[in-house]
């Protein structure tokens, strides 16, 4: 397992600390472990923390009144967030936080960070570069919901997820359901668009097996605005 103090190096965000600031944050970090499928936190929760990915992945979600799921974006090791009430004191969370895998991350709250914030600018600055980042992000998502057709988003998320699949096959790591909720449908249309993606020859599936047979093909379905 890495150090915490090495896992700040690396992150852009506390790279610019010096050690021994570096190791006071570490030292002041709160650790937490989670099993897999752990709800860390729920949507109009009060969460005044800012963490680090140690090991496994977070996954930011909403989630609606009839269940239907958004995931919006999954945290790897290395990376950082924060609840809303980090930086806007009582100002619930708008999103539901989830370990989907064993996972561990280091958090601080408002209170033990924000000196730090104050005297070291750059840290600040670094944090509202990611901010901006994670602003661009959330953008693209509701450009492709709003003028991308669910075909494309299937298409562009098994070109991304599944890079490394062409001619050959690899494990299905994602349910119909996660496909669904990371592109805003649902398990039957999810369903639906892979065989007809099957049928015309641009991927080859298996219970438990995937394979891109046409990234051409696949690469089309996901530029045709008409779905």
């Amino acid at each position: 397992m890495m150090p915490l103090s090495k896992l700040l190096l690396d992150n852009p965000v506390f790279s610019h600390l010096s050690e021994t600031d570096r190791n006071t944050l570490a030292a002041s970090a709160i650790s937490r472990k989670y099993p897999k499928d752990h709800w860390i936190s729920h949507h109009g929760d009060h969460w005044p923390y800012l963490f680090i990915v140690e090991s496994g992945s977070i996954t930011a979600m909403k989630e609606s009144s009839e269940g239907r799921r958004l995931i919006l974006f999954t945290m790897k090791p290395g990376e950082v967030f924060w609840g809303m009430g980090f930086f806007q004191t009582q100002m619930p969370m708008q999103v539901a936080l989830i370990a989907n895998r064993k996972s561990e991350i280091h958090l601080w709250s408002q209170e033990s960070l924000t000196p730090l914030l104050f005297e070291h600018g750059r840290v600040s600055w670094e944090l509202a570069r990611l901010m901006i980042a994670r602003m661009k992000l959330a953008s693209d998502m509701v450009e492709g919901l709003a003028f991308q057709p669910v075909a494309g988003r299937l298409a562009d998320l098994i070109l991304s997820h599944y890079a490394d699949a062409s001619g050959d096959y690899t494990k299905r790591d994602m349910s119909l359901d996660e496909m669904a909720a990371r592109i805003g449908s649902t398990r039957e249309m999810v369903c639906r668009l892979l065989y007809r993606f099957s049928d015309e020859g641009a991927v080859q599936i298996k219970r438990t097996e995937f394979m891109i047979t046409d990234r051409d093909k696949l690469e089309g379905f996901a530029k045709n605005v008409k779905g």
